[in-house]
Parts: C-alpha cells; sequence; structure tokens
C-alpha cells in the first residue's frame, strides 16, 4: 500500500475524513470539519494543502 495522508483542517488542525497519497492533485474542493463545522475550499498539489478564500 502506498503511503496515505490524512487531510487536516486549516482552521482547527484536526484530521478530516479525506486521505491522500502523494501524487493527489485536488483543485476548489469544498472541505468539510466534523469536529469544528467549518467549511473551507482547499487545493493539494504534492502533498500541499492551499486554502482558497471566498
Amino acid at each position: 500500500m502506498r503511503d496515505t495522508t490524512w487531510i487536516t483542517c486549516p482552521t482547527c488542525n484536526s484530521k478530516t475524513r479525506i486521505k491522500i497519497l502523494p501524487d493527489t492533485k485536488i483543485d476548489s474542493l469544498p472541505l468539510y470539519c466534523p469536529k469544528c463545522k467549518q467549511e473551507n475550499v482547499i487545493s493539494v498539489c504534492n502533498l500541499k494543502i492551499i486554502v482558497n478564500n471566498k
């Protein structure tokens, strides 16, 4: 199995329900955090999470 990483919430740093691989590329994903109940739009490239402000 390949190495996977959990996406963490940019607001509270808790683990969300989404895993990514090192080669995952995501653009404009609405990420919901079950802990803080916030939704952020993010992009992912090379395991780097970028928060897209509205």
